[in-house]
């Protein structure tokens, strides 16, 4: 394509110099201090976000399990003809 300006965003500076590397005790000391900022969560929020993640996995295994036999029995149905045996 011709006469489409060059992006900056392929091209362009990426909040500094592009070729400057952190230092690893430099990187060390930026991630903990990222981690310093983490809210975890206490047991009580903790446990409830257990059951709620479980009772939602237990109920789309359940609804993949019932529409997995549907289906099976459907196509069952079609391509044995319908006939009982």
């Amino acid at each position: 394509m011709t006469g489409v300006p060059e992006s900056k965003a392929v091209h362009g500076e990426r909040g500094g110099s592009a070729h400057k590397r952190t230092s690893i005790p430099t990187f060390y000391r930026q991630v903990v201090a990222e981690l310093r900022k983490v809210v975890y969560p206490t047991q009580e929020q903790l446990i409830t976000y257990f059951i709620v993640v479980m009772v939602f996995v237990i109920f789309m295994m359940a609804l993949v399990s019932l529409l997995d036999l549907g289906f099976g029995k459907l196509a069952f149905e079609i391509f044995s003809g319908g006939s009982k045996s």
